[in-house]
């Protein structure tokens, strides 16, 4: 393991959108109504001890995106999105996001297309999310939840200026806390960043991060875990534990819901260059959420 290492804050508003900021569900509100669970999946998620209960769950056994659990872009979608506050490259259609022999692609490439107000982008890439779109309702968030095991098997590509990430944003359409459950820089596969950003009672942003040195994780399938709870949060690669935050006063308990996404540039991994081959793919072969036992 390496040393801890923060990175700059992931920006996720976007101008103009602001005043579309719904208020949180009650943090006591009765969780979704759970996806029923085929015979063939496990009764727990992968490291953690003890009973859980499955409320959520796509294996990407249909043909097709499920509507009825993801959408294509941020909330603030306009044909199109992408993340400003990251200066990123891409420029976020659901052209670039298919399902094939049971599991999820999200395709990144080098296509010019005009997106937010006339800007040219470079690339074009996937992303999913459980969200809503800015224009309907609270009740229209595909799933959120308080607290729980989130956990995606996934195999993440390499290469400069490529960014796969999984992480979590609150269901009231802010940006902060903001729980990175993974994200992988492409020019350098073999470190797997776990990172969470929250508010201060006094309004001021902090965020704490930690690196793990692994093998390539381009080269093979993982499973990255995350448990969330009202007195820690606790990251897992395939089932073994990395690292946890204890400081119950940080924790964040408002609903969230589930972002992921494969970015292209920005600050932190910088431009794609002559060695990134494209298209690059990030590939999901299931996404699972858990919550404890009573």
């Amino acid at each position: 393991m390496s040393s801890a290492r923060f990175r700059p804050i992931l920006v996720t508003v976007a101008s103009g959108f602001l005043s579309t900021v719904q208020p949180a569900r009650a943090v006591d509100a009765p969780p979704p109504i759970p996806t029923p669970r085929p015979a063939s999946l496990p009764v727990s998620p992968l490291g953690p001890e003890g009973r859980f209960d499955l409320i959520f769950a796509d294996e990407f056994a249909e043909p097709e995106l499920s509507q009825d659990r993801w959408t294509t872009c941020y909330w603030w979608d306009n044909n199109g999105c992408t993340n400003l506050g990251n200066k990123e490259l891409q420029w976020y259609v659901p052209q670039n996001i298919r399902v094939e022999d049971g599991t999820l692609i999200l395709t990144a490439k080098p296509e010019e297309v005009i997106g937010h107000e006339g800007m040219t982008f470079p690339y074009t890439s996937g992303m999913v999310t459980s969200g809503r779109y800015y224009e309907e309702d609270l009740s229209d968030t595909r799933f959120s939840t308080t607290y729980g095991f989130f956990e995606m098997r996934a195999k993440v590509p390499s290469g400069q200026g490529l960014w796969p990430a999984f992480w979590l944003l609150p269901d009231n359409h802010t940006s902060k806390p903001e729980i990175d459950i993974m994200e992988v820089l492409g020019h350098r596969p073999g470190v797997l960043e776990l990172h969470y950003h929250y508010k201060k009672a006094n309004g001021d942003v902090r965020q704490k991060g930690h690196e793990i040195e692994t093998d390539d994780l381009s080269k093979n399938w993982h499973v990255y875990g995350l448990e969330w709870s009202s007195e820690e949060i606790t990251w897992y690669l395939d089932g073994e534990e990395l690292w946890r935050i204890e400081e119950r006063e940080l924790i964040s308990n408002v609903p969230m819901y589930l972002i992921i996404n494969l970015a292209v540039g920005g600050n932190w991994p910088g431009a794609p260059d002559e060695s990134t081959r494209f298209p690059a793919e990030l590939k999901v072969d299931y996404v699972r959420v858990w919550q404890r036992s009573p």
